[in-house]
């Protein structure tokens, strides 16, 4: 008998009876954080006997808090959910998959995700339209003409595959509709024996801020699409045990002052603090008096502050959310008892409460949070908005350069008139992003602003480009019965979409007359934005500085028109009797935001508007989509191609085999990331990615970006290793100059040239390929298409110093070995520069069911004397030497469904 076998228990909630593993009762429970507790009933509920055992449970329960992460657990979502960018390449890869299995004589319907998936479509939309009143609408037809391709393919995918559902464009922001309608905090479902089992709801997304459901209680990060594709088919994975920082939450938030401003300041602080890599969750009596809103907020920016998560517990405050997005009660009590049930409520004033230890602390006093204002370049700069005039001169600049003209600039405009533009104005001022839409009070407190704005006389200046993209149609719903997106109109804040938009770089372009002014002039001009990134270049690659703030404060600077501004000391505008306005003037209360707030919000309008949230509109319902169970490919799509990773696929793998005669394609320094490997963002002409497009027709201005083309391997594979920032130290080593990008010797050739055309080179000849690299080898997110790529380019193994967890899990997730060199070794130490050819024995071992501690390696110098040392072996578990052995995870998991 395991510990699940012992664990299991009867639940009764709303009437019913439910099977659900109790850990209420192990040694060590109670002073374990929720979020480790949540990991502890994933454990017990998925101990398999090989890659998670008893043992693994009790380690967790031996929790140090103080020690440093080295047990490493495997970790089963509930569900996955998928953004459309990140999201296609893995239903490529299912619809793949199902050829693979009629190949092999087998049933195509075997292949459907294991566990719950959804996608929702939420980041192709793009501002072109703005400041008119159907902007919405032509904004949605110009998405549908740059994507149907790509959502002919999803709409197939929503018809053909079981626990695959897709929310449509035009819906909303995946986090918003994340937290409003998907996730269920416990969910649910059916036996084989008759009984209905409960169990915890987490979930990996496809999007870094899917911790946005943390502030739900639900646990769960975002995950790269080889993570995500393994999770979808019932994979489990790889993670250390972290550290866990308590954070505490005291007092109640001023006046004039929102979430966005207490979340900006958490970011910074915690930024300072160091929390990359461990847990943060949020404690104490005070935060019974933080709404879930102002929760989700604070969760969402997890990868600001750098955490893997960011997480609150179940409550009275998590219930009454549950109940206000249309949950029904039976659904709510459900929630109630498992948490009550499993030691997993969280209210502090409860007489069983029992304080969690932690490993780190931090304590926050909301009484003391300021208005603040984040930039110009990174979420955690973070600056008071009373000091933001005089830290705009401060940093200004150092953006100008002598091209910069210091004079105003006359711009004339058909749309909005004629007007001089300078340094410092605010070309984008646009509420956005699932920060902040996801949140009422700081919506209903735009629309208050403008109200009173509007009221006042005063106008946005015309230079702006003012925009409205709240993350659900519930906001539209309570802007509207709240009356206030009649001046939200007024002022220009038109709605121009229902997903992400401004904060990944989706603002759309500058009037051209705007656009040519500044980029003659040199003009350093900055963006205002309710999101959570600000990244350089990230917004408009016409705006130099862009900087994070609450919604209403977004509307603030598009009256002022620039950044060069003292709200406390400069006027806005005057009124209709000549009287300055300046903020304080217009800025509602937290009271009138509370009752404005409980006035319009209702669940009525959740209900209505995700009653039929995955049927779309007539444009989705319109799209000409293939029938049937296998996808009818095109050959001349240029978005979504058939993958080639099942090419000559057996129904049984053949032997691992040891590795001879490689060449080194890439000779790498220290802290390559997933950033330098994996292909993003725009390409140019001369590109392989670029020929490849121009061969088939399609012009540079219709490139769109390695983001949009992810379902498309031909180009992501030309873009590996593509970074201009990547600088390949072979070239060097065969006397030829370091060019920075994707560049290398070919030793067939005997010339340099493009990794990727040397990579057909070397496949052509049968000659396998090696990557040698230094310290911390895949560090940053873990992009798929960085190991993706790796297999695609013919590399057969990666020998580094170190490796990033994740980029190592995901090359052994595609067949690639990870080898490091010895302690203490490097490439540099023993003498070797990449000109070498590498001979890598004792793989072998594996297909006797041994995964062997080390190989031996020789490299075999251009003179014929010869280097030999034993790689560390950077398979770590049971499951990744399956994965191996099959030649990649994906197809494991199509064997084993086949099975």
């Amino acid at each position: 008998m395991s510990l699940r076998d012992d664990q299991l228990a009867t639940l009764k909630a709303a009437g019913k009876d439910f099977d659900y593993y109790n850990i209420a009762n192990l040694d060590g429970i109670d002073h374990l954080p929720y979020s480790l507790k949540v990991l502890v009933e994933n454990l017990v509920r998925n101990i398999d006997g090989a890659n998670i055992t008893d043992e693994h449970v009790k380690t967790l329960l031996d929790w140090d808090p103080n020690a440093e992460p080295s047990h490493e657990i495997q970790f089963t979502p509930s569900r996955v959910i998928m953004q459309d960018f990140t999201g296609v390449p893995c239903i490529v890869d299912l619809a793949t998959m199902r050829d693979a299995v009629k190949d092999l004589g087998g049933d195509p319907e075997v292949i459907n995700p294991q566990v719950q998936s959804d996608m929702v479509i939420d980041h192709s939309v793009q501002i072109d339209k703005y400041g008119i009143a159907d902007a919405v609408q032509q904004n949605m037809d110009i998405e549908y003409q740059r994507n149907g391709e790509r959502y002919q393919f999803l709409r197939w995918g929503q018809q053909a595959f079981k626990n695959f559902r897709v929310v449509p464009p035009g819906t909303g922001i995946i986090h918003q509709v994340n937290i409003e309608y998907l996730a269920k905090v416990v969910m649910s479902k059916a036996e084989a024996n008759g009984n209905t089992l409960a169990y915890l709801d987490s979930c990996v997304g496809t999007d870094s801020h899917t911790t946005t459901e943390n502030g739900l209680g639900v646990l769960g990060w975002g995950v790269g699409g080889i993570e995500a594709e393994a999770a979808m088919l019932g994979q489990p994975i790889s993670m250390l045990v972290p550290r866990v920082v308590g954070f505490k939450l005291t007092g109640s938030i001023p006046e004039g002052v929102t979430a966005t401003d207490v979340v900006l300041t958490i970011t910074d602080m915690l930024r300072k603090h160091g929390v990359v890599g461990k847990f943060v969750e949020f404690y104490g009596e005070g935060i019974a008096s933080v709404p879930l809103a102002n929760r989700a907020t604070i969760g969402n920016m997890g990868p600001e502050f750098g955490s893997t998560c960011g997480i609150f517990p179940i409550d009275n405050v998590t219930l009454d959310y549950l109940r206000l997005t249309g949950r029904s009660e039976e659904q709510v009590a459900l929630v109630e008892a498992y948490a009550k049930a499993n030691k997993l409520w969280g209210d502090a004033s409860d007489p069983d409460y029992v304080e969690p230890q932690y490993s780190e602390y931090e304590e926050l006093d909301l009484g003391t949070v300021v208005p603040s204002i984040a930039g110009p370049k990174r979420p955690q700069d973070r600056i008071l908005l009373s000091e933001a005039k005089s830290m705009f001169e401060k940093t200004a600049p150092a953006y100008e350069t002598e091209k910069t003209v210091k004079d105003p600039v006359a711009v004339s405009t058909d749309f909005r008139g004629d007007f001089d533009i300078e340094n410092g104005d605010v070309a984008i001022a646009s509420i956005t992003s699932c920060t902040n839409t996801s949140n009422p009070s700081v919506m209903i407190a735009a629309g208050l602003i403008a109200r009173n704005a509007h009221a006042r006389g005063l106008k946005p200046k015309p230079w702006v480009k003012t925009s409205l993209a709240p993350g659900s149609q519930v906001v539209a719903d309570y802007l509207k019965a709240a009356g206030l997106q009649d001046d939200l109109d007024a002022l220009g804040y038109q709605l121009v979409g229902f997903g992400c938009a401004t904060c990944i770089g989706n603002s759309g372009p500058l009037l051209p007359e705007i656009s040519e002014a500044i980029n003659a002039n040199d003009l350093t001009v900055t963006a205002v934005l309710s999101g959570n990134r600000n990244f350089e270049g990230r917004i408009s690659p016409d705006v130099k500085m862009n900087y994070l703030a609450s919604p209403p404060l977004v509307i603030a600077y598009a009256l002022a028109g620039t950044m060069d501004f003292d709200f406390e000391t400069q006027p806005l505008g005057t009124d209709a009797d000549g009287n300055d306005v300046y903020l304080k003037d217009i800025w509602p209360t937290n009271a009138e935001v509370a009752a404005m707030v409980d006035g319009s919000v209702s669940r009525e309008m959740f209900l209505k508007d995700y009653a039929s949230v995955f049927d779309g509109d007539h444009r989705w319902k319109g799209l000409d989509v293939p029938e049937g169970e296998l996808f009818a490919w095109n050959d001349k799509s240029t978005y979504v191609r058939k993958q080639t990773f099942f090419d000559g696929m057996k129904a049984t793998p053949d032997p691992v085999a040891d590795i001879h005669g490689a060449r080194v394609l890439a000779l790498l320094g220290d802290s390559v990331t997933t950033d330098h490997i994996s292909p993003a963002g725009a390409f140019k002409a001369f590109s392989p990615a670029g020929k490849y497009l121009t061969e088939r027709g399609v012009e540079p201005k219709n490139f769109n970006s390695y983001g949009s083309r992810r379902g498309n391997h031909e180009i992501m594979v030309r873009g590996t290793f593509g970074n201009i920032r990547l600088r390949n130290q072979l070239l060097a080593s065969v006397g030829e100059e370091v060019t920075p990008g994707g560049f290398t010797y070919d030793f067939l050739a005997k010339k340099p040239t493009t990794i990727f055309e040397a990579s057909r080179d070397y496949i052509d000849n049968k000659v396998p390929l090696v990557v040698l690299a230094g310290k911390e080898y895949g560090t940053g997110s873990s992009r798929d298409w960085a190991a993706k790529g790796t297999v695609m380019l013919g590399v057969k193994a990666v020998i580094t110093e170190s490796f990033e967890r994740i980029h190592r899990s995901n090359l052994i997730g595609m067949g690639v070995l990870p080898l490091q060199f010895p302690a203490g070794e490097s490439y540099e130490s023993l003498g070797l520069n990449g000109t070498e050819t590498y001979d890598i024995a004792g793989v072998e071992k594996l297909n006797e069911g041994v995964t062997p501690k080390t190989v031996h390696v020789t490299a075999t110098h251009e003179d014929g004397s010869k280097t030999e040392f034993d790689a560390v072996v950077r398979i770590d578990t049971p499951g990744e030497a399956d994965y191996y052995r099959n030649g990649g995870i994906l197809q494991y998991v199509l064997r084993n469904l086949m099975k």
